[in-house]
């Protein structure tokens, strides 16, 4: 099947490579596979994964449509705010913002659909209503738009940082401060598609972190304010500074600690979401709850230390 699209203005300039990661949803090293392979390429002109894309011009796509079997659905997804314009869910670990190439697992998005929510036609193709999303493997709250004017509202709130997003993260190690701040450029990692890190060339950003229990010398308990939403932002942040979230071996994490506290994915949940509502102008206040293989590692952690607390007493 073959497809052609104009080239997007925003990836005007961009290599050809990460201009068609972009426009497909997918990896750059998948990108790059599709335009060796000549599965991608610009119409009346040869160029290669790292050729500059020019205003004007016109992509086209060879494509083979593969079977697939019907997307599973989350039918755990608990739904924690709903009115005409937007629905935030609960999203469990394991199920993914929306669907993409190499994907088999849950979506928020494909879940909402089969339970009947409408979302709004607004946004990317397969990301329609999506204005923030969550890894993965992070669990907490997402908001998914269902009104056009939801979308454009509310991915204004987002790109202009007046969202206020709440995580809870338990990082390995004894933070210094009580309270900081985190302002390190974030920027894809050259060893791996998947993997980001602090880089001069990177997008800027900015966490804070509140201390909300100590663990002894071996955990931290923290809750974290984002200003910017890039991606891996908390991990990529922590691991920077000598701190991986507890269970994140992507970014560094000790494997015994998380095998020691029952975790198989890194310790963080979106906790908190605050936003002004798109159509009636109230601050609207969501709030979660840990799930359980978080709640699990924390009471083993807190089993763990009490008996210090007892040591120190005596």
């Amino acid at each position: 099947m073959s497809r052609l699209v104009p080239a997007p203005d925003a990836l005007i300039g961009k290599r050809f490579d990460v201009a068609m990661a972009k426009m497909l949803g997918v990896s750059r090293s998948k990108a790059a596979e599709l335009i060796d392979s000549g599965q991608a390429r610009v119409l009346d002109r040869n160029i290669a994964k790292s050729g500059t894309l020019q205003s004007g011009e016109t992509v086209e796509f060879d494509l083979v449509e593969e079977r697939k079997e019907p997307e599973p659905i989350a039918d755990d997804m608990a739904v924690v705010y709903e009115d005409d314009d937007v629905v935030v869910v609960d999203k469990p670990v394991g199920v993914a913002a929306h669907a993409s190439v190499g994907w088999t697992g849950p979506t928020v998005l494909g879940s909402l659909r089969d339970r009947g929510v409408h979302i709004t036609s607004y946004g990317a193709a397969g990301r329609e209503g999506i204005v923030s999303r969550l890894d993965v493997g992070t669990s907490g709250l997402m908001l998914v738009c269902k009104s056009d004017l939801a979308y454009v509202e509310m991915r204004r709130q987002f790109a202009e940082h007046e969202v206020v997003k709440t995580y809870h993260a338990l990082v390995q190690g004894s933070l210094k401060q009580d309270r900081a701040t985190i302002e390190a450029p974030i920027g894809r990692a050259k060893v791996s598609d998947f993997r980001f890190c602090v880089t001069p060339a990177g997008k800027p950003a900015v966490t804070h972190w509140d201390v909300m229990e100590r663990f002894g010398g071996e955990a931290t308990l923290a809750s974290i304010n984002l200003e910017t939403g890039r991606t891996h932002q908390i991990r990529v942040h922590f691991s920077s500074i000598g701190h991986p979230l507890v269970g994140d071996h992507m970014y560094g994490a000790n494997p015994v600690l998380a095998a020691e506290v029952g975790l198989d994915r890194q310790w963080l949940h979106a906790m908190q979401l605050e936003f002004r509502h798109p159509r009636t102008r109230v601050w609207t206040t969501v709030k979660s709850q840990y799930p359980a293989d978080l709640a699990h590692a924390l009471d083993v952690m807190r089993a763990r230390h009490a008996d210090d607390d007892m040591v120190a007493a005596d």
